[in-house]
């Protein structure tokens, strides 16, 4: 098949994602991948500094977590997992809850971010209906994206990304988040209003099902950054009126932040967690959601009512459970988190130099994130200068 068959047949038959057709440039055709890069049809390489949307943690046909999901697929590729269960799932679940804080113990498994956030939902919505308080008042916050299902568009409904589907969203409590960069003299200010509003809304609202944020970084809201500070604070506030706290690390997880999870940097304890992105090291669709003994124990019963109603055909596909255990294994054996604190280090380094310029602000560091705002950027996904800086670097 010719280079210009091949898109035509693209453009034919494929509706790609966050894409408008009509003015969008022709997908670039990717033949293969090799750590780092990738390389198209034509021969030419690029440097996938997006890891594929946040996905590869290893770089690209990572040879060990090949050889596994290999020697994995002769033995079992998938099973029913209601009433089944497999030495795959089983391990992932013991070493991901080994390395979480104490307090996670129950893993329900998925198939992506965004409904590892929906089970968070209904897990939350039913642990207060198993306890016959009716609550389903979610607290989220402004520009947060937690996927692309309803529910998890509802929490993300402060950004105008989802506006066209507001008519189908359910009733949340949106707050700021608390963003931060270097030199910000106005951030103990910030945090200590959105914590007095956020425990105004805990004191006069009986109907609050749990509070859910992308901890320490909200990534598709534009690097946005916290300070630990806050999220010891906001976990203890959470706590003190016995609600439950719900932490999105499927962009956060595995190191983003330059600890294994958010949750370890901040020394803080969420009631449930979700997972995804970066779990299989990008080769396969997979997504844990994983609370506490307390919280499971509501869902136990005599018959079948207060059981969690939910599961998905691939759920706890054993190739991508082995994919996941491999990622794991290259995180301890390769001594990664060295690099992460090299990585870090440059960014610093490369910060002095980024400071120099007029049309740079707001700088933060968060980890293997550097982040900074160009003056006169414009907001949103709907800004034109992307556009123009995406074809700078394709360039």
């Amino acid at each position: 098949m010719k280079n210009s068959k091949s898109i035509k047949q693209d453009k034919k038959y494929i509706w790609h994602p966050f894409t408008q057709h009509k003015i969008s440039s022709e997908p670039i055709k990717i033949v293969s991948g090799r750590m780092t890069k990738l390389k198209d049809d034509k021969g030419k390489s690029y440097l996938d500094l997006i890891s594929s949307w946040w996905v590869n943690t290893h770089g690209h046909s990572h040879p060990y977590i090949a050889k596994a999901i290999y020697k994995q697929s002769k033995k079992l590729e998938q099973v029913i997992f209601g009433g089944f269960t497999h030495d795959p799932a089983i391990e992932l679940a013991k070493r991901i809850t080994d390395i979480l804080p104490r307090n996670l113990k129950k893993v329900f498994f998925s198939d992506n971010g965004s409904t590892a956030v929906e089970v968070a939902l209904k897990i939350a919505y039913q642990y207060w209906f198993n306890k016959n308080k009716k609550r389903k008042t979610f607290i989220a916050f402004k520009n947060a994206y937690h996927g692309d299902t309803v529910g998890a568009m509802s929490l993300g409904s402060g950004s105008d990304l989802f506006s066209v589907f507001k008519e189908l969203f359910f009733k949340i409590k949106l707050f700021d988040y608390p963003s931060t960069w270097c030199g910000d003299k106005n951030i103990e200010e910030k945090e200590n209003k959105i914590l007095f509003k956020i425990e105004n809304e805990f004191k006069k609202n009986n109907d609050i099902a749990g509070l859910i944020i992308e901890p320490l970084v909200q990534g598709s809201g534009g690097m946005n950054i916290c300070r630990n500070i806050f999220m010891k604070k906001l976990s203890k506030l959470v706590k003190k009126y016995n609600n439950l706290l719900i932490y999105d690390e499927v962009m956060t997880g595995f190191g983003r932040t330059g600890e294994i999870f958010a949750c370890k940097k901040t020394k803080t304890q969420p009631d449930i967690i979700c997972l995804s992105k970066g779990l299989t090291g990008g080769f396969l669709p997979l997504s844990l959601t994983i609370t506490t003994n307390k919280i499971y124990n509501n869902f136990l019963g005599d018959n079948f009512d207060k059981a969690l109603a939910h599961g998905h055909s691939f759920t706890a596909n054993p190739l991508g459970c082995a994919a996941s255990i491999a990622s794991l294994n290259l995180f301890k054996s390769k001594k990664i988190f060295k690099k992460i604190k090299i990585i870090e280090k440059q960014h610093h380094f490369f910060l002095k130099k980024l400071l120099k310029l007029n049309s740079i602000e707001k700088t933060r560091i968060c980890g293997t994130i550097l982040a900074f705002n160009i003056k006169g950027f414009g907001n949103g996904y709907k800004a034109m200068i992307p556009e123009e800086i995406k074809k700078f670097f394709f360039r």
